[in-house]
This record gives structure tokens, sequence and C-alpha cells, in this order.
């Protein structure tokens, strides 16, 4: 039997210069959700990219398309055959597979036979290890005519959809029944059968008419992307939503202009009109001026929730009695449209002041006890108890922000009306509006204006990136509410996970990060978290057995969208932010003051002594916690080297500087001091030696580099800072 060769590694055969064609292919449905259709057509992106890395084959620029019928991946000079791969499997040591005469052993006969090579095929190759038996098997690729129906089948089943549905036997699950696939390669249909549906090479048009005028009854046929794209242009589809997007931004520029008003810009309402329509077709509509008595943000949230239109306001900010609806049709005449459209929304509008005129009859303040009988969440009682809990939490919250009377008084009453409007027929038929009404109808009940405002703040930011309240009261009375929230959940057990947070609880935090941080609200958040298990625990929370330290777990989780927040919107390092979070006591802590932090140190790494001295900083900072060393008392008459007389006078300056730099918040100050001590840290370790035999030299220079250490960690702990390299 012959023995194992001696070669190289093979090298893979480049795919460049392969023969190759366009690949066009479009998933026709009924029609999708608009909210489903951009996440998608990324998701399709996404797994076109993976798939095709996956089965080498190598491809130009790949785009994706999509209306509410159809979702379309173009991909361009896809190659026609998988690249060449050879795999290799190290298998036994030489010694092993073969013996002194060079026959292989029953090692290496088992390995070839579990690779599926002749023995004769194995290969000896130079690891780090020695030498080793390696199976080398080359695969030539197959025609991408081959893999294509498998790798698009994997494609479009393995879409993803917020929900999904089955509609025939082949219990394929998809958002909408897929009623047409077309596949084309080269020109070429590639035969492939998904969800019962045969790809062909027809695409179907515009359900109710094209851009003609013309009624569309049949499919056409396509040979390749750009006939695919006028054909449906003929037939009334847009199908780049791009195009849409200019489309639609043109036509409500134009009929604003036409209005004499200016165009309230909404990008929600804006994406969801281009994910609505095929062929968009914007309309200017009207209402009943009347109406105009409601308040604005009724007004655009009966338009924007119920009909999808967009609001038109004059140069004063007002709204005009007009409306842009975006339809998916253009006909010759589009009179009968507009008036069908002003027919239901003045319906919406009635049914609107109806609610508002009706819920103004009872004062919020009167709704408070009704509360009672809505439940929160059944293992946190109320809501009447909620905002009893919220009262306690906005009054301390505001008093340890060092407020007025007013402010304190202010809160409280806030907090006591802010969940009323939860009852009312306008926030039960608009559920966006909670908040903002109770606003209004507080206002109309004569409350301050202070109590108003805090009452229409409460839910904002809204987002990672929305608004958040511009008045003091409305920030306390936001924070008081999502720590409660928080806590509350937190207390009983119930913690987001990787894949779950059905009550939004890190947006809770991450809100709570932002209100701090950028409402600049100084505040022992410890302590507030503290305060808010407190108050649930006194209003007779029964607390899971596993959080009966909930607080801690509770800050810790706030610490990890501190982390979020610092990197995503400041761009901090994670070993900067670490290095201040891991010596702050939970109990006590200001988030405003550890972002300070955080962003001076981040900005003294950039200085090019800082690495080299967190090099000295850390070997000191090893040998006093290796030596568990805690006594501080230096004897400057026991210096037996110059630079251990230099360190302790360095320190000594420095330790005047930092303490009082920390104090006045000046971290620049207190960091600049630290950094000047690299010099004589250096020449320490130059020309000491620590670990000396004798005993009281080694204690006096271990005390010296305690005391470097414990300056040095009073304003973080820069162990855990990377040295960049």
């Amino acid at each position: 039997m012959a023995k194992a060769r001696h070669t190289k590694p093979v090298a893979r055969r480049s795919a460049a210069g392969a023969a190759s064609a366009d690949l066009l292919l479009e998933i026709g449905t009924e029609e999708l959700p608009y909210q489903f259709i951009a996440p998608a057509l990324r998701g399709l992106a996404e797994s076109a990219e993976r798939l095709w890395k996956e089965h080498r084959l190598a491809h130009g620029p790949l785009r994706t398309f999509g209306t509410p019928r159809r979702l379309v991946l173009a991909v361009e000079s896809l190659v026609d055959r998988q690249a060449a791969t050879v795999k290799e499997m190290m298998g036994p040591s030489r010694a092993v597979a073969f013996d002194q005469a060079g026959q292989p052993t029953k090692a290496a006969l088992g390995f070839a036979g579990s690779q599926g090579v002749a023995v004769g095929d194995l290969e000896i190759r130079q690891t780090p290890k020695g030498e080793y038996v390696f199976a080398v098997k080359r695969e030539p690729g197959e025609p991408a005519r081959a893999v294509l129906p498998r790798i698009v089948t994997e494609l479009v089943t393995g879409l993803s959809f917020p929900k999904t549905m089955r509609w025939n036997e082949t219990a394929v699950r998809f958002a909408r029944p897929i009623r047409w696939l077309l596949m084309l390669y080269g020109g070429t249909v590639i035969k492939v059968q998904i969800a019962g549906v045969q790809a062909g090479n027809r695409t179907w048009g515009h359900r109710f008419v094209g851009s003609l005028g013309r009624e569309v009854t049949r499919s056409v046929s396509v040979k390749n992307l750009r006939t695919y794209l006028e054909a449906l242009d003929r037939c009334g589809v847009v199908v780049d939503p791009e195009k849409r997007r200019k489309l639609i931004l043109a036509q409500l520029t134009s009929l604003s202009r036409t209005a004499g008003g200016r165009l309230h810009r909404d990008e929600e309402l804006l994406e969801q009109a281009i994910y609505t329509v095929e062929y968009p077709q914007a309309l200017l509509g009207n209402f009943n001026p009347q109406y105009l008595s409601l308040p604005k943000a009724v007004l655009m949230t009966a338009m924007k929730e119920h009909q999808g239109y967009f609001s038109l306001v004059r140069s004063d900010g007002t709204l005009q009695p007009k409306f842009i609806a975006v339809t998916n049709v253009k006909l010759r005449n589009m009179r009968v449209v507009r008036e069908g459209n002003e027919r239901v929304l003045a319906a919406r509008l009635a049914d609107a002041k109806f609610f508002f005129d009706e819920d103004r009859k009872i004062k919020l303040t009167d709704r408070v006890e009704k509360l009672k009988q809505v439940t929160f969440h059944q293992k946190l009682g109320s809501l009447h108890l909620k905002t009893s809990r919220i009262m306690k939490l906005a009054e301390q919250l505001a008093r340890d922000l060092r407020g007025s009377n007013e402010l304190v008084d202010n809160c409280r009453r806030a907090a006591e009306l802010s969940k009323a409007d939860l009852l009312t027929g306008m926030v039960g038929e608009f559920p966006t509006l909670q908040g903002v009404m109770g606003g209004e109808y507080a206002r109309h009940d004569g409350e301050p204006d202070a109590v108003c405002q805090a009452i229409a703040e409460q839910y904002l930011p809204g987002s990672m990136e929305g608004e958040l309240p511009r008045t003091l009261a409305g920030k306390v009375l936001s924070l008081a509410d999502r720590l409660d929230t928080l806590s509350g959940f937190f207390l009983v057990g119930i913690v987001p996970t990787g894949s779950e947070d059905p009550f939004a609880l890190r947006r809770h935090a991450a809100a709570i990060v932002r209100l701090l941080v950028e409402g600049d609200l100084r505040l022992n958040l410890g302590m507030a978290v503290e305060q808010a298990c407190r108050f649930l625990r006194e209003a007779g929370l029964r607390v899971s057995a596993q959080e009966q330290g909930g607080a801690h777990r509770i800050v810790e989780f706030i610490f990890d969208r501190l982390r979020f927040y610092g990197r995503t919107i400041h761009g901090l390092r994670d070993d900067v932010m670490e290095a201040v979070l891991k010596p702050t006591p939970r109990s006590a802590f200001d988030v405003v003051d550890l972002v300070a932090r955080m962003k001076a140190l981040q900005a003294i790494t950039s200085r090019p002594e800082f690495d080299p001295l967190m090099v000295g900083f850390k070997r000191a900072h090893r040998l006093v916690e290796k030596e568990q060393w805690s006594r501080g008392d230096v004897n400057p008459a026991g210096f037996q080297h110059p630079a251990e007389g230099e360190l302790h006078k360095v320190l000594h300056e420095a330790g005047q500087v930092v303490p009082a730099s920390l104090t006045q918040g000046d971290y620049a100050r207190a960091l600049d001091a630290l950094v000047r001590m690299k010099p004589a840290i250096d020449e320490f370790f130059v020309g000491v030696m620590v670990n000396t035999d004798d005993q009281t030299l080694r204690s006096n220079r271990l005390s010296l580099l305690f005391g470097v250490d414990r300056l040095f960690m009073s304003f973080a702990d820069f162990s855990q800072i990377a040295v960049q390299t």
C-alpha cells in the first residue's frame, strides 16, 4: 500500500472571470401589511448574501424591491457554477497513523474511512504540534441552475414576519398566501415549486388599473430585470420603494403649495404610504372647519391612525381644515375618490368631537377612584395602586432634586391625575393620545399649567431618539412612572430575557438614563431605586423569593442600558465605561456624574503617554492586589533610591489636586494630575525592586504603591482599561 504524500496546502480556485448571469426572483402575494415589507426586504437581502456565500456563488450588486403584493430580489452577475472547494480535516499524528515501515495503521485506515477518502490519498503536513495526517477532499462545485432551487426554497421559506399563516395543504407559513413566483436566471425560468406554486416568467400588474387607466386582467411575461421593470411600469406598478418615496414627496409638496399651507412631515406616516400603495396618487381633501375646535393632537391623530392622512399647517403652526391622502389608484376623475375620503374622515372627526365633549363632563379628579377597577398587572395591582406609588415617588424625587414647594406640589398633583385619562372615551378610541388628553382635560378642569404640561409629557421619551419632556415636573413624573414600572416587574420576577421583553423594560431603563443625562437631573439614582422598591413593598407587593435584593439587579439592568447609551450616543469605549462603573457603589450614584467621568477618561486616553502610564499603573495595581496590601503609612526616611522619593513627592502633589478636582467635578484636571505621575512611576519600576528580602523596605515600597493605586482608584478602576496596541 502506498505511503501518504508530503504536499503543500491546495489553493482554492477563484471565481473571478467565471461565466455569470443575472437572477430575478419575485414572490407574489396577497396584500402584505405595510409594516412587514421593509423588514422583509432587509431580511431577503441579508439571507441572500449569506446563502450565496455559503453555497460559494459569487455575484455582483444585489437589490431588493417591494410593494404590498410582491417582494423582489435582483442579483447581477451571479456565477453559473459554484466555486471549487477543498475541505481539510486533521487526523492522528504521523507516528500513530503509520508504523516504522511506513504502512498505515488501524488509526489511519479508520480516519480515512470516516472521511470518505482512500488511505493512499492522506497527506502528511507539518504543524506546530509536529507531523500530522490530513484528509483532503476536493469538490468541483455544482452548476448554479442545479443548486438555485434549493437555495431559493430556503430563502423564501426562511423569511420571518411578526405573524404568519398557513393557507393550503403544503403547510408552508408566510405572512400572506403566495399567489405566484417569478424566477429567471439568465433569462431562463428556474423550475422550483414553493407552497404549491410553480415558478415561471410571468408577473402581475396593478390589481385594479394600469398607469394608462385601463384595467389589468392578465399577467405579463418578462425576460430580465429591465423588461420586468418596464412591464410593471406599463401595468401601473412602481416596484422600487425609493422611487415611490420620491413620487409621494413630490406630490405632497405640490399639493401643500396648492393649499397655501405647509406639510406636517411625519416619517412614520410617509413610510406607511410608501408600503401601502403600488402606484401612488396623492389627493387634497377638506374637512369641516368646525372641527378645528378640537385639540390639534386629536385631529392629527384621527387623520393619521384611522386613515393614514397627512396634515397641513399654516405658517403659525395651526392646522388647516385640509388633508392629503395617498391613494393606490389614478383615475381620470379623482373627485369620487376624494369625496369618499372626506366622508370617512368626517365620520371619524364627528366621533372624536363626541368623545371630547363627553369626556369633559367628568373631571379627571373624579375618575381617579375608578382606577381601582382597572388592573395594571395581576401581580402589581390596580392602576389606582400604581398612581398612589407614583405620587409618593414623584414627591420624593422632587425633594431629592431640591425642588421648591411649588414643584413638589405640582409633581404630586400631576402624578395623582396622570392615569385618569385612560378611562376617557378619547383615549379608548385613540390610545396613543394617553397623557396628551390628560393634559387637555386637566387644563379644562382648571389645573395649574405646570400640572397639565407634566401630565401631557409623562410618556416622553417614547423611543431612544424620542423627544424628552420640556418641563422639570414632566421629567420627574416620567422618571417616577418608569422607576415604579421597572422596579415592580423586577420584584415580582418578571425580568427581560435575551429574546423577550414584553413590557418594554429595556426601553424604560433607556428612558431613565436619557431623562437623567440629557435632562441634567442630579439625582442619587441608587437611592431612588431603593425608594421605588420600598413603596412597592409598603403597598403589599408579594416579592419573588429570588428578588428579595431586587434593587441591586435593577441598578445593574439600568447600567446595562447606560453602557448601550454611552456606546451608541457618545461613542464611549466599553473598557472606559467599565472602569467608571465597576467601583461605583450601587446604592449611591449620579448618572450625570458617571457619564461626565466616562467622557473625561475617554478624552485623556488619546494622549500618547496614557497607554504607557497604564502599563506602569497595572504593574503597581497587581503587586498591591497580589499582596492584598492595605497599609498606607509610608516612611520617607526608609527610602534607599531617589526614585522612591520622587514618586512619593509627585504622589503627594497629585494627592492635593485630585480629591479637590473630583469634589469640584473638574475631571480633566484630576486626570491630568494622574497622567503627570507617569515619569515618576516609570523611574520607580526601573530603579527599584519591590519584592526585596528586606521586609521593612518591602513594606515601605508596597505602601507607596498602595498610595498610587488608591489615588488612581478614587477616579476609576484603571485596571479595566485595555491598553491599545
